[in-house]
């Protein structure tokens, strides 16, 4: 394995991009007449919302009316000598639980790999232009490489059908690993790597757009098509679920215990964090935890940030069992994605990391299978989601800033999210769980939240935060206005286990699925071995929501709990001595919302480490609410 070249290529590249944000980030935000924009710690001391959310939020929202400007030239990927593919059918997993017959490209399609890739370098020396994707099946064992001044357009009717071999996602890596593959600089869950490529891919690129016609042009991740006789794919690596009383997804497609994936302990890994670097014994015991659970992979990453260990040194790929996303931009400037279909994702379906005036648009996601996360944008800066549909099987909208020590690229912040629709998934919008560099400024406003899977694959939060004593960080400046949830979400509570010392006896809070709003800062304790970052929470605003009822066998409700609000758990704690201070959740409003009738009537709330939380003409149950509370 060549660590020298490794460390040589994620060194200059991430240092480039790293001093480029931080010293032009206060020129930037100044000059845009937006001074608060520069990062900062919550101050205990402000109890005051924004003057003017919505017109903080119309400002980012007009940084996108002028559009992204290319070249007016095309570049057709039959010129390169692209052809269109034979499909057959094939037995394949469309949910966690449930297999279709699914087209899938014949054993003899050409790759178009090698013409897309020629195409965009053309494009790119030129100085710009449209990389066109004409209408057909196309099959692509590879990855697309975005490029500055490069717009990819798929035509009405083009459905590129990504290779379903992991392989085939280390051959083409800028860095080789020997054997491991030919790997890319990447982010899992929020911690960097080296890994597979994504199927969509760029780093540090600038004035680039992803588009499609309309929702027949295709994207596929071919998530759940098997890739071995045994059946497994993709998804078989997500391993064993966790979450208590799932419902629809309380298995993982063909995966059984002993298989490897995420969750199973690679022998590869090292058997002690002292076989690769020098540390105090009682820190690695602590990053280690007891037992060999640690060196699965999914374990394993996280424990290397703990530890300092460098990027170059954070090698996975073959051999390995961190799926990559469909779609990964990692620090670029001016970015367009709209209009196409993104399905049946490895991992999560879209997933910026520092990026800047980034747009996404008209946009379907439909992708059912193990964290299919519809967009995660992370650590990323002025972001507009305006009238896009998410149907997945994970969170919709998932806004991250890094896990443990990769905080480099700082908070995520001045998002707008708007005129959206979310059908299945974990969370409608989300914060979090991976926010340790800190969440700011988020305006969500006229979204539909229409859960019309609610009978069988129900939408199992809609407004939802994630944190924990491990995953620390901050939110602050949450606005949320005019959002309708017909069919309601989960009827039934989901769980997630608690810690031996927990204050709370188990399956006793709701915070995996049930309830309508959840603060989460207590989120699946049991995963993080180290537990020494209090999140903190505060200013948020949510208003003029309102929940419908479905009529379920059991009766006319609209979801288990309007409110669970379950703030950090000062117990959790296992760091050195004395404790930081832990904040309670505090400053939230929620007013003018109807949260229609919840099955556990008796306790339609349930707060714990909770500070001035203002009710106001909200209604649950029939009967109305106006109230501070404190717990």
């Amino acid at each position: 394995m060549r660590i020298k070249t490794i460390k040589d290529t994620v060194n200059e590249s991430t240092r480039r991009r790293f001093l480029r944000d931080t010293s032009l980030a206060s020129v930037s935000l100044l000059s845009a007449g937006m001074a608060d924009a520069v990062p900062e710690k919550p101050d205990a001391n402000k109890d005051s919302l924004m003057p003017d959310p919505w017109g903080a939020a119309q400002k980012i929202v007009d940084r996108f009316s002028q559009p992204l400007v290319f070249r007016d030239q095309d570049f057709l990927i039959t010129s390169y000598g692209a052809k269109p593919c034979e499909l057959q059918q094939v037995k394949a997993w469309v949910s966690f639980e449930s297999q279709a017959n699914l087209a899938t490209p014949t054993k003899q399609a050409l790759d178009m790999y090698p013409a897309i890739t020629a195409a965009i370098q053309a494009c790119h020396q030129a100085g710009g232009g449209r990389v066109l994707i004409p209408r057909g099946n196309w099959y692509c064992a590879g990855p697309i490489v975005l490029l500055s001044n490069v717009h990819v357009h798929l035509q009405a009717g083009a459905h590129i059908y990504f290779s379903h071999q992991p392989d085939d996602y280390a051959k083409y890596g800028s860095i080789d690993c020997g054997e491991r593959g030919r790997l890319v600089i990447s982010r899992w869950q929020s911690n960097d790597c080296l890994n597979y490529s994504p199927m969509v891919y760029a780093f540090g690129q600038t004035n680039i757009a992803l588009t499609g016609e309309d929702w027949t042009s295709i994207l596929d991740g071919q998530g759940g098509v098997p890739f071995n006789a045994d059946g497994d794919c993709w998804w078989t690596w997500k391993g064993k679920q966790r979450t208590i009383n799932s419902i629809g997804q309380g298995k993982t497609p063909n995966f059984v215990a002993g298989k490897m994936s995420e969750n199973t302990v690679n022998p590869t890994n090292a058997k002690s964090l002292h076989e690769i670097t020098k540390m105090d014994a009682a820190q690695a015991q602590l990053i280690q935890g007891e037992g060999d659970r640690w060196r699965a992979d999914a374990a394993y990453l996280p424990a290397l940030s703990e530890a300092n260990i460098p990027l170059a040194q954070r090698v996975f790929g073959k051999g390995h069992f961190l799926r990559p996303p469909l779609i990964q931009l990692i620090g670029c400037d001016k970015v367009l994605l709209q209009g196409y279909q993104a399905k049946d994702a490895p991992f999560w379906v879209h997933h910026p990391v520092n990026c800047r005036d980034l747009k996404i648009a008209k946009v379907l996601v439909n992708s059912h299978g193990p964290n299919s996360d519809g967009f995660d944008p992370e650590a990323c800066e002025n972001v507009l989601v305006e009238s896009c549909t998410f149907d997945s099987g994970d969170d919709c909208i998932a806004i991250k800033a890094g896990k443990n020590r990769d905080t480099q690229y700082g908070p995520s912040q001045h998002m707008v999210i708007q005129n959206c629709t979310m059908q299945s998934g974990h969370g409608a919008i989300t914060l979090g769980s991976e926010m340790a560099g800190g969440i700011q400024h988020i305006y969500a406003q006229n979204l539909l939240f229409e859960n019309k899977n609610w009978a069988t694959n129900p939408l199992n939060i809609a407004i939802r935060l994630k944190t924990n004593m491990n995953r620390g960080g901050f939110l602050k400046h949450f606005y949320v206005r005019n959002v309708s949830i017909p069919n309601g979400v989960q009827l039934s509570p989901s769980y997630y286990a608690f810690l031996p010392n927990s204050p709370f006896a188990a399956k006793t809070v709701a915070s995996a699925a049930g309830a309508v709003v959840v603060f989460d800062c207590d989120y699946a304790p049991v995963a993080d071995n180290v537990r020494t970052r209090p999140p903190e929470v505060s200013h948020i605003h949510i208003s003029d929501v309102k929940v419908g009822n479905v009529v379920s066998q059991s009766g006319t409700y609209s979801c288990y709990q309007a409110i669970v609000i379950l703030g950090p758990v000062a117990s959790d704690y296992n760091g050195a001595l004395p404790m930081p201070t832990v904040l309670p959740v505090r400053h939230v409003y929620i007013e003018n919302c109807d949260f229609g009738s919840p099955v556990h009537h008796a306790q339609p709330l349930f707060l714990y480490n909770v500070s001035g939380m203002h009710l106001k003409n909200v209604k649950i149950g029939g009967k109305s609410m106006d109230q501070i509370l404190d717990a």
